[in-house]
């Protein structure tokens, strides 16, 4: 029986894996191209963090629902509904030829993320819930954000150099093509992700929905992630601005960090199911602080490489063992509440961030919002040592971390 389950929830998170990979291939178009892609439509910069935050508005209000309905309803249902939700708003994408057109298509990509990852969070805990699991599923991600990115801007520099056509036509057949990569992350979905909503053989289980050390948690990814948040979309701006920098370079500058991205984050999961979670967190905020520093003295692309590069250690450090760290304090009949709850947080200070990204780089100065970054993730780092403590090891019949 050990053996056959163990088989079943390995060919879970493999058709998972893929769905994500399939579905992931956009995300780099969209990091990169959306702020140009609203310059072009003549957007502001606090107009273009605008755009970030209406992407992350739905994500937020509508996790810690949804977490408690996977508690209930199950995790299948949702899954292929985020998936589904996702080639729509690629479709809508692919009709934005105006701002108010492009937020919408935004806000539905929105809701798209969080019907996707609250579920696939929660199925992760439901069959392991360990740190190299939820890294493995961040390579999914990133290696269909490379593919995607490839193929996408490949396609945009040939029709370019070759017929002059604009770029918003361009825009439009790109993400009627992602459309259907995103619709075979629904398709594979469908026929090899099976429901993963835990039996309780009739038992009331009454785990509290949100812990001391959860709070805590969100607490730290609130402040973090508006800060990382601020700054993403205004850096395509800023070396658009200072470097006077071309799709190309930027793209070209990131593809260090993407690669290492596409394979280091299940290895430093297990690395945290080893020494704990919290090493991993705090050394990937104090990397992050690092490098947002560096980055207003910038005026290369290849230092900038090198920065992305080393960031991405850190993030791909700290991410797993955040998740995992979820997974361990959560009761068994709250993984959907909890995860609902965690990623309510974060893309809460995510749909704050950008706005005021915008704000201070039209208004203050373009450095600012990345030496506050600076600040914010120090505390953060802080934060995580003080107010965080070590969940009971798994395997252990010993009551969960409050």
């Amino acid at each position: 029986m050990g053996s056959t389950s163990l088989n079943s929830d390995n060919h879970t998170l493999k058709n998972l894996w893929w769905a994500i990979l399939w579905v992931s291939f956009p995300f780099g178009i969209i990091s990169f191209a959306l702020p140009i892609y609203g310059r072009e439509l003549g957007a502001s910069a606090f107009q273009i963090g605008a755009l970030f935050s209406a992407f992350s508005l739905l994500c937020a209000f509508i996790r810690p629902f949804l977490g408690r309905m996977l508690d209930r309803w199950g995790r299948r249902p949702f899954l292929l509904l985020g998936l589904f939700i996702y080639s729509i708003a690629m479709v809508l994408f692919s009709q934005a030829d105006v701002i108010w057109l492009l937020t919408i298509a935004a806000l539905v990509q929105g809701l798209g993320q969080a019907f996707l990852w609250v579920t696939a969070y929660t199925i992760i805990a439901d069959v392991i819930g360990q740190g190299r699991e939820f890294g493995m599923v961040d390579e999914a991600l990133n290696r269909g954000a490379i593919i995607g990115t490839i193929a996408g801007f490949s396609m945009v520099f040939v029709v370019q150099g070759y017929s002059g056509i604009e770029w918003q036509e361009i825009w439009k057949w790109l993400f009627l093509g992602y459309s259907i990569s995103t619709f075979v992350g629904f398709w594979i979905a469908w026929r090899g992700v099976p429901e993963t909503l835990p039996k309780t053989s009739g038992q009331i289980i009454e785990s509290r929905p949100l812990s001391k050390q959860l709070f805590s948690l969100m607490s730290i990814v609130f402040i973090t992630g508006a800060s990382s948040a601020m700054v993403w979309p205004i850096l395509v701006v800023f070396l658009q601005d200072v470097l006077n920098a071309q799709v190309r370079d930027i793209v070209l500058a990131y593809f260090p960090a993407a690669i290492l991205g596409s394979f280091l984050p299940s290895r430093f999961g297990r690395i945290s199911d080893r020494i704990g979670r919290k090493p991993p967190m705090i050394i990937g905020l104090l990397i992050g602080a690092m490098a947002s520093a560096f980055i207003p003295q910038i005026r290369s692309l290849i230092p900038l490489a090198i920065l992305w590069a080393i960031e991405s250690l850190g993030y791909n450090a700290s991410i797993p063992a955040e998740r995992a760290f979820v997974a361990d304090i959560a009761g068994q009949d709250m993984r959907g509440t909890s995860y609902g709850l965690y990623t309510f947080a974060y893309f809460l200070g995510a749909t704050l961030g950008p706005l005021l990204g915008g704000w201070l780089y039209d208004k203050v100065m373009p450095a600012f919002p990345f030496y506050l970054n600076t600040g914010v993730l120090i505390l953060g780092a802080l934060l995580v040592g003080l107010l965080l403590r070590e969940p009971i090891p798994k395997g252990q019949d010993l009551p969960r971390v409050n």
